[in-house]
């Protein structure tokens, strides 16, 4: 009867009052976000990539020019401790030895937080996905580039970049790809176009206007066409300009048709039509011999006056000559080996090709595949192969390790005039998160010191492409781009909005910390085009 009285009583109160019980407290909170600006502090650009944790555990990301717009209901106008972590950087900011900050949070005031680079190359911004500027748009803040939130393809992630200039623009193509409807995205290979920063295209430091190729529907176009009895999964690698009997200019790429991982179907070349913008016309080599093949990163250099596309795979050890009749030759294609002709590596029964004097002979040559780096070294421990001989026994300067590249992207460099390599360490610090920097007198090496110049604390930043035609301050300044993830490393939690996207680096190879690897100048007798 008491508790029957009780209630009767507080509901007339609100009736009274003319509110519901439920929304005695509620009301309308005006969205006025705090702004935090997360920079270097050598260069005050803001940093990418910036988790900012609250004391329960609210994560916050900093967007591709730094900032979080940070609103929580609960937390405005009031003293917030944030712990701040970016992979390959660090802070000063400490109290009672916990690292982080208490920020005065007010709507509409502001804060800047300075964090020191560790990492050599320079973090710059998220390419692809969605969300890339979202706080800065949420901040009222003008961004650079023309689609910050979810541009034409309603790209949410993807995977491994090619990149190759063609007919006067960037042509950029990229693996397995989200899309918001539906957990499937599109497999047979996403592509984008953008201008050259010379032809009106963004400088490289500020970003990328991508326009992708999309379906009637608005998401990214299949640009392999489906054939009979094709598998779904088609990835691209290695992309070629060339000229056709007709002198017309052609581009082409090579593929690999798999069922699912390790279960490759196919592979050879396709052939872009610039009407169907897909690469619609494909040539297919004989999986029997699948090690003459091309694969990885691909450059254009001269040898003794032919041209050539070299292939990172992921060292440079495949190149054909540049005419659409060889690169649609599978017999065409070079290996570069030390293997006595027409045989293959076989461990300690392995045939060398040695001269009348003994010395190990390096050839370029068609019936002869290349070997690993890993098979380099057994070669070295079986006693088979000093270590004088060997082209690709990288080692990490300042501790001696061994550094396996995963997937290197070597091209020429006019500032310190050699040839040089952006290499993917597999299953180092972090299982595919570390880059390294490393100089050879030629492609094929020897390629003997490397300095890492990115970190990653878990995540995976692989397939990384060095893209030459942003080189800056005759090769000073490098760009080249990555796949972020946590995947491979098993580290947890993805991070939101970045995760399966390309991220954009650059380094500085004025950088004294890069004296450990150079060496000296060379008069190439082949360079890149």
């Amino acid at each position: 009867m008491f508790r029957t009285l009780f209630l009767l009583f507080v509901v007339t109160a609100f009736v009274l009052a003319g509110s519901s019980p439920a929304s005695v407290n509620a009301g309308a909170i005006a969205y006025n976000p705090f702004k935090i600006k997360v920079i270097d502090a050598d260069t005050g650009r803001g940093i990418p990539l910036v988790e900012l944790k609250t004391t329960n555990s609210i994560p916050y990301v900093t967007d591709s020019a730094g900032y979080v717009a940070f609103f929580e209901p609960g937390l405005m106008n009031e003293d917030v401790w944030f712990s701040i972590e970016s992979h390959g950087y660090t802070h000063n900011y400490e109290s009672f030895g916990a690292k982080g900050r208490t920020l005065s949070v007010t709507p509409g005031g502001e804060a800047t937080l300075e964090m020191h680079r560790v990492n050599i190359a320079e973090r710059l911004y998220r390419i692809t996905g969605q969300g890339i500027y979202r706080d800065s748009v949420m901040l009222g803040l003008s961004v650079p580039i023309a689609q910050p939130l979810l541009g034409a393809g309603k790209v949410m992630g993807q995977d491994t970049v090619q990149t190759v200039e063609y007919k006067g623009k960037l042509y950029w193509f990229w693996g397995d790809t989200n899309k918001p409807s539906h957990a499937l995205g599109n497999f047979r290979t996403t592509g984008a176009t953008s201008e050259l920063p010379a032809n009106g295209g963004l400088d490289p430091d500020v970003g990328v206007n991508l326009s992708y190729f999309v379906d009637a529907e608005g998401n990214t176009k299949k640009m392999v066409p489906q054939l009979a009895g094709d598998p779904n999964l088609f990835w691209v690698s290695g992309p070629m300009t060339t000229r056709d009997a007709s002198g017309a200019e052609r581009l082409l790429i090579t593929y690999s048709a798999l069922h699912g991982l390790g279960d490759e179907a196919a592979s050879g070349i396709l052939i872009w039509n610039d009407q169907d913008e897909q690469f619609s016309q494909r040539v297919e080599f004989d999986m029997n011999q699948r090690w003459k093949h091309p694969d990885g990163q691909s450059t254009l250099y001269t040898d003794n006056g032919l041209e050539y596309w070299l292939f990172n795979e992921p060292w440079p050890v495949k190149r054909v000559r540049n005419t659409f009749a060889s690169i649609t030759n599978m017999n065409s294609y070079e290996s570069f080996t030390p293997l006595q002709p027409g045989t293959q590596y076989a461990g300690a029964s392995t045939q060398l090709n040695r001269d009348g004097s003994g010395n190990l002979v390096w050839q370029w040559r068609t019936d002869t595949p290349a070997i690993t780096q890993q098979q380099e070294a057994e070669l070295i421990d079986l006693g088979k192969m000093t270590a004088n001989e060997a082209r690709f026994q990288l080692k990490g300067v300042d501790t001696g390790e061994d550094v396996i590249n995963h997937t290197g992207s070597v091209k020429w460099n006019e500032y310190r005039q050699v040839w040089n390599n952006v290499i993917e360490q597999r299953e180092g610090t972090s299982f595919m998160g570390e880059i390294w920097y490393a100089e050879a007198p030629s492609p094929t090496g020897p390629w003997t010191l490397a300095k890492k110049i990115v970190t990653h604390d878990g995540p995976d930043f692989y397939n990384v492409a060095r893209h030459s035609y942003f080189d800056k301050n005759n090769g000073r300044e490098i760009y080249f781009e990555g796949t972020y993830v946590a995947m491979f490393g098993n580290v947890g939690k993805p991070t939101p909005r970045y995760d399966y996207n390309q991220m954009m680096y650059k380094l500085d190879l004025s950088d004294e910390r890069l004296d450990s690897v150079k060496i000296a100048p060379i008069a190439a007798s082949s360079q890149e085009d």
